[in-house]
């Protein structure tokens, strides 16, 4: 299987979704198109991995609602513990600050401020999946340990935030160097 495959099995392990809601589930994690979904998930059914109930829809076409089946959490679970690859990192941006020199200090300027903006918004978002995964524990966020429900989602919004806070900072630095 490969590394998709395994990604739909883990937002399976905290809920049954349709393939639909797995595809928006899992874009903070892996770009995936509805076109690689759908197979994936009728290769992890044929497996036994995930399960599918049809659900009759009066005002749309019928959907499935797939789930994890015991055969899928034990493939989940020996795949956590297999060596991780190493990140993929794919940056525009990075390639144009690499040359950044090319341009005048005002468009050099411009380009940093939209990429400020741009991170603002991300961290309002992540802010806002924050206050929503703070509102579905059960308890403080800061005290979830590893087996807490909600454990999994705070830490990768956690994570979002800090990542999204440094290149705040290094676009607050990259100005101070165009003055």
């Amino acid at each position: 299987m490969n590394t998709l495959s395994y990604g739909l099995l883990s937002l399976l392990s905290k809920d049954s979704r349709t393939g639909y809601e797995l595809m928006q589930h899992i874009q903070p994690f892996w770009p995936a198109k509805h076109s690689q979904i759908y197979p994936l998930l009728a290769l992890l059914e044929q497996k036994g991995y995930v399960e599918f109930v049809h659900v009759l829809q009066s005002d749309k076409p019928d959907k499935k609602v797939y789930s994890l089946t015991e055969i899928g959490l034990k493939a989940l679970q020996e795949w956590i513990g297999l060596p991780t690859d190493p990140p993929v990192t794919r940056d525009e941006f990075a390639l144009k600050v690499y040359c950044i020199g090319l341009v005048n200090k005002a468009e050099a300027m411009r380009m940093l401020l939209e990429r400020e903006s741009y991170y603002i918004g991300k961290k309002e978002r992540y802010m806002e999946s924050y206050e929503r995964v703070k509102g579905q524990s059960e308890k403080p966020l800061e005290e979830l340990e590893i087996h807490d429900p909600m454990f999994g989602n705070y830490v990768l919004v956690r994570k979002a935030v800090l990542k999204v806070d440094a290149d705040l900072l290094w676009c607050e630095w990259m100005k101070s160097k165009l003055k």
